[in-house]
């Protein structure tokens, strides 16, 4: 063994000693120890106990972990630190800017326990506010996770929407006469995007080519046949096809879909496409409606598209609410009069839905019931002194672990509508999470289910969950099914929207925004639930002032 591991083991020790707030004396030591360890001019392996324990630093405790580890490939005393440590706060110290202190601070008083809710939390602006913590902490440890995450290969949509219209303005002010578009995942709206695909239809396509090659937009661009391959600035991987403007809209059509869609399509054409002058046209050839790129995946749409019988997808346009938020109350950074005067003044919305943590979640400064009643005091002064403008009484209350909501019946029939999540004891099986969800959905006080799966995208993984039953339920209790528009989140799946659109199940776009910029994020909610086939009719916050108001209370009826 060489000294490096050695080194990062006694380190990785040190860490976790100080974690569960040993000896500090002891703490000291081994980290001194592993410094020393990766600067010897010598290789341990091989030395005697003695020989090692006289090294400069070590000693006869440091000595004997050594020979431990050299003999046995580890150490028992950090077998059981490891075995007290969940694998995500062992994995945090992996992480620039953050030492042992302040991981004991985000897993023992914010109870985050991996990367992707820590990555989450920040979001959140939930850091700030704990101790030892500042808001430029904050932003050096989203840096961090952010370039963990984009080491992997894959981005989050929107952490690449900018760059990537930024690119393809570059590539349009280089060839002005050129067609060019996005093409295949991001141009799908995918969730997550692995790769950047850019169709150039030129007259010159050689010039096109060497002129993209060499124009310095592409970090590491070699040409390969019509295409040139590169990555951007952030490290997405990106591919210019480069074709004649006769073929363009053929290679647009068959780099965007996925490979099931494209061949749903072609083999409902007889002969060639013959250099179609639109996308429309190649559908109109394969007796098919124009399909919106979002839903072009497999062939769930291809007998609408023969029917006439595709949705009209929903746009930000539709909304006129915006529910699930937070406020200043838990954990949000603006008060509720900020962010109604937001919604009013900058959106052009009707209504927002003021939505706090409940008395459970304790890390958010959930509401106690005292707490509760002040708030809708203050709900009901503003409601007497906004203008246009209407905030709805409203609480994400966790789902306990019996399935539960978080207050007596008495508090939750005070509200107007309530967002029911899952935000605590994540780890159980399918059968388990169904249940448990099912069992919130029944409760006659539930009007939406949020975001159903846990899932933190490129982070953690959802809870399993049968989607039927839980679909299912929601349909026979008229509770709505939220989608979530935290691009971490962006759940439910949209996937499963169009099973629920079929079962007679509302969905609503929320953004469970904690400052006035998140709510911006229903930009994201309103991909994916394109993606899904959501269209106005069945969005709970498409619905008017008036007809939001008739919906809650005749759930409350």
């Amino acid at each position: 063994m060489e000294n490096k591991p050695i080194s990062r083991t006694l380190r990785l020790l040190s860490q976790l000693m100080e974690l569960h707030n040993e000896n500090t004396f002891k703490v000291r030591s081994v980290a001194n120890a592993a410094f020393k360890a990766d600067k010897l001019p010598f290789k341990m392996e091989g030395k005697s106990f003695d020989e090692l324990s006289k090294i400069d630093g070590f000693g006869k405790s440091i000595a004997g972990k050594v020979i431990e580890l050299l003999e046995t490939g580890t150490i028992a005393e950090l077998q059981e630190l490891l075995a007290k440590t969940p694998e995500g706060i062992v994995e945090m110290m992996g992480i620039k800017g953050i030492g042992p202190k302040k991981i004991a601070i985000i897993w023992k008083e914010l109870g985050i326990e991996t990367i992707g809710e820590l990555f989450y939390a920040c979001n959140e602006n939930r850091l700030i506010e704990a101790k030892g913590f500042g808001l430029k902490t904050q932003e050096e440890i989203l840096k961090a996770i952010e370039y963990r995450m984009a080491s992997n290969g894959k981005f989050l949509y929107a952490q690449v929407e900018k760059e990537a219209h930024q690119f393809l303005q570059e590539i349009k002010a280089m060839f002005p006469e050129a067609l060019k578009n996005f093409a295949g995942e991001f141009r799908r709206y995918n969730e997550v995007i692995s790769e950047l695909v850019v169709i150039v239809g030129s007259n010159d396509q050689q010039v096109a080519l060497n002129s993209i090659a060499n124009s310095g937009l592409l970090k590491n661009a070699t040409v390969i046949n019509n295409h040139v391959n590169g990555e951007l600035e952030n490290g997405l991987l990106v591919d210019v096809i480069c074709t004649t403007k006769g073929d363009y809209y053929e290679e647009l059509f068959n780099n965007t879909g996925s490979d099931k869609h494209i061949e749903a399509v072609i083999e409902r054409i007889s002969g060639t496409l013959e250099e179609p002058e639109s996308e429309e046209l190649i559908y109109k050839k394969a007796g098919l409606a124009w399909i919106p790129p979002e839903l072009r995946e497999g062939d769930t749409y291809i007998e609408k598209a023969a029917n006439n019988k595709l949705p009209t997808l929903i746009t930000f346009h539709d909304l006129k609410g915006c529910l699930h938020n937070h406020s200043t109350w838990s954990d949000g950074v603006h008060t509720i009069e900020e962010m109604a005067a937001y919604c009013r003044d900058e959106l052009k919305l009707e209504y927002l839905g003021i939505s706090d943590h409940s008395r459970t979640a304790a890390y958010a400064k959930g509401l106690s019931i005292e707490r509760v009643l002040q708030q809708h005091e203050e709900v009901e002064h503003l409601n007497k002194k906004l203008e246009n403008f209407h905030v709805f009484k409203g609480i994400e209350s966790d789902i306990l672990s019996d399935g539960s909501l978080d207050y007596p019946e008495e508090i939750l029939q005070r509200f107007d509508f309530i967002v029911a999540s899952i935000h605590a004891n994540l780890k159980m099986d399918e059968e388990k999470a169904t249940t448990r969800l099912i069992k919130a959905i029944e409760n006659p006080y539930t009007n939406i289910l949020g975001h159903p799966t846990g899932r933190l995208l490129l982070s953690r993984k959802s809870y399993s969950i049968d989607h039927k039953k839980v679909i299912d339920a929601c349909a026979a209790n008229n509770v709505v099914i939220e989608i979530n528009s935290n691009p971490l989140r962006l759940d439910m799946d949209w996937r499963w929207h169009q099973y629920a659109l079929d079962k007679g199940v509302w969905l609503s776009i929320n953004p469970d925004a904690h400052r006035n910029e998140g709510f911006l994020d229903m930009h994201w909610g309103i991909n994916v639930a394109r993606k899904g086939g959501l269209y106005k009719e069945r969005c709970l916050n498409a619905l008017s002032l008036q007809e939001i108001t008739a919906f809650f209370k005749q759930k409350r009826a």
